[in-house]
């Protein structure tokens, strides 16, 4: 199998829990990141293509059983027509000698990144699966019509068109009838350590003042309502607001409070720690087109650590119907005072969402592959 995705080194996303599933049972060809946008002369990104430069010379890499990892050469310029060209033989090199290297053949492609519809179906695949997981053409930082062609000649290639959200299978069926809706699983047996005596809260936030209200996940322009975080943070003056997680936005709002920690990024294996630690989850996601098609798996993570969640007015999250709803900045407030009635890590939270896990998730994408497969 082909895997066209984030960077490997990346925090897990739903396709990195997928295809660990898959590698199994299957050998797994992942793809590093090839962009959405032309890079710009900031220092983050000369450091993201200097990265990008050395991890390329790097030979593909078995990092788990099963599961190899490829850092191809791109030129992420895809609003260019000639630039798409030479990508889409630079990358098609680049993937048919790693593929030559690992023996594989009549593949089976899950495209995650709709970039690579530059080379999708042209590399001998059996299938090819895109799977939909965010309204890529509505973020803030890309060349929006140039992805809007990929991304539809995408769909027109597709076998089976997979998606997360229904704002996304409304979108997208029109483009291919053979569009299915599987929303997000969860780690269960992971986050739950946080109900585990055993598991000791990190020493950061171990003696902050309480309440602790805690969020983890990347802080994005796109993704956090900085004014509403400020807002809560002003609110509970008393007590801690804790941010997990990468930051590529001005925050300097909030790093200005006395209480609000920004604590960087955390390993993945330490998230259960700190969830432990929190009274109260939040999803301040501000309120547009792409949070609106986002299918959060953060808050599946928070529910199966046991915390109470607090989120903005998302789809996704309000069809789960195990979350508070703040639809307006005195309203979230409001909702966190409510849930702090019943705070901290409740195994009886968490059970809710036990049987959502991904091993469930994979068993209804099979299912979508055999339906294919049967005569109409």
């Amino acid at each position: 199998m082909l895997c066209f995705s984030h960077d490997w080194t990346g925090d897990p996303l739903s396709k990195t829990h997928l295809m660990r599933l898959l590698a199994r049972e299957n050998r797994i060809l992942w793809v590093n990141s090839i962009g959405y946008r032309a890079p710009s002369v900031s220092g983050r990104d000369l450091r993201r293509i200097a990265q990008k430069l050395r991890a390329a010379a790097t030979p593909v890499r078995e990092v788990e059983p099963n599961l190899f990892v490829l850092s191809p050469l791109v030129i992420p310029a895809y609003g260019v027509a000639a630039m798409r060209r030479v990508n889409r033989e630079l990358l098609r090199f680049q993937v048919l000698r790693a593929m030559r290297k690992l023996g594989f053949n009549n593949v089976i492609n899950w495209v995650f990144n709709p970039a690579a519809g530059v080379i999708a179906g042209a590399l001998g695949e059996q299938m090819l699966i895109y799977y939909c997981v965010d309204e890529y053409t509505a973020f803030s930082d890309v060349p929006t019509e140039s992805l809007i062609l990929l991304e539809r000649e995408l769909l027109h290639k597709a076998a089976l068109v997979i998606v997360s959200a229904e704002r996304l299978f409304q979108s997208k069926q029109g483009e291919n009838p053979h569009t299915v809706l599987v929303r997000h699983g969860v780690d269960h047996a992971h986050f739950s350590k946080a109900l585990r005596p055993e598991t000791r809260i990190p020493d950061e936030i171990a003696n902050l003042p309480r309440p602790i209200i805690g969020y983890f996940g990347l802080m994005a322009a796109d993704w956090i309502d900085i004014d509403l975080m400020v807002r809560v943070a002003k609110h509970f003056s008393k007590g801690s607001l804790v941010l997990l997680g990468k930051v590529t936005t001005d925050v300097s709002a909030l790093s200005a409070l006395p209480n609000v920690h920004l604590l960087g990024r955390k390993p993945y294996a330490d998230l259960p720690a700190y969830s432990k630690g929190f009274d109260v989850a939040m999803l301040p996601f501000p309120i547009s087109e792409v949070t609106l098609n986002a299918n959060p798996l953060k808050v599946r993570e928070y529910l199966a650590a046991g915390l109470p969640v607090v989120s903005t007015a998302i789809p996704e999250v309000e069809v789960l119907g195990l979350c508070r709803i703040g639809r307006d900045p005195a309203g979230f407030i409001a909702e966190i005072e409510a849930a702090l009635a019943d705070p901290g890590p409740q195994a009886a939270r968490s059970e809710q969402v036990r049987s959502e896990s991904w091993a469930a998730r994979i068993e209804e994408i099979r299912g979508h592959v055999a339906a294919l497969a049967r005569p109409a």
